[in-house]
């Protein structure tokens, strides 16, 4: 196995895009590139996969109430 193949997260996997700063759930792979979703749903971006820092449970409790608490913001 390449050290690339390493670096690469499987499908389902809960990701930081340090690239652009966001948390998102790996969709697929496309090409050189990993497929993201935003937790809660929504557009799907690529990502490179060298730009991913995996995430704790912790991690993901806190972009999940970050997310929740963006949504109530908007709907006042």
């Amino acid at each position: 196995m390449t050290e690339d193949a390493y670096r690469i997260p499987s499908v389902g996997a809960t990701v930081h895009d340090t690239a652009r700063d966001r948390v998102g759930r790996v969709m697929g792979h496309i090409g050189p590139y990993v497929r993201l979703r935003p937790l809660v749903g929504g557009v799907e971006w690529d990502a490179d996969p060298n730009r991913l820092r995996p995430l704790t449970p912790s991690d993901v409790l806190s972009a999940l109430v970050a997310e929740a608490n963006a949504r109530s913001r908007q709907q006042r």
